[in-house]
């Protein structure tokens, strides 16, 4: 199902999803306008084409204990071989590292890490990542405080939005 298969109603159920995913078909079938078993079709149309890839639960990393958040530009020593290659195995196999983006400008790419508290990202620091020989250089970006994570895509679900 491509993006100009998708009609209103697999919008709106995809908005609706996205912010909450605990709802219930009977609640979103309410809201959307249709009976529950049409609109459970349409959700399981929208799992199976890759749309909906899979639903999670939201952790509040703070109230399990994980206080540190940074971000790390990572540039790689490109002469090594297979740098690239290595590089994202060794990144896969750390857990604190959350997310691994390439990306341009200034660095290779750009990764988030959480861990409990400081002298937990300093052994990740000196312990694991600058034991990866395809590193060249980091720079950590250390958050102070989240002002924004948005759980819905920007998308045009309606005329509303």
């Amino acid at each position: 199902m491509s993006e100009n298969k998708m009609d209103k109603i697999d919008l709106k159920i995809l908005k609706l999803l996205q912010e909450n995913s605990k709802i219930t078909n009977l609640d979103l079938s309410k809201k959307i306008g249709l009976s529950p078993a049409p609109t459970l079709e349409r959700v399981k149309k929208l799992e199976q084409s890759g749309i909906i890839l899979s639903y999670h639960a939201k952790v509040d990393a703070a109230a399990i204990g994980l206080n540190v958040r940074t971000f790390i530009l990572v540039s790689l020593a490109w002469q090594k071989e297979n740098a690239l290659e290595n590089f994202i195995e060794k990144v896969n196999s750390i857990d604190e590292i959350t997310e691994c983006y390439i990306i341009t400008g200034d660095a290779d790419f750009l990764l988030k890490v959480v861990c409990k508290d400081i002298p937990t990202y300093e052994k990740l620091l000196f312990k694991s990542l600058s034991q990866i020989d395809e590193i060249e250089r980091l720079k950590t970006l250390m958050t102070l405080s989240k002002v924004k994570k948005e759980k819905v895509l920007p998308f045009f679900y309606s005329e509303d939005d």
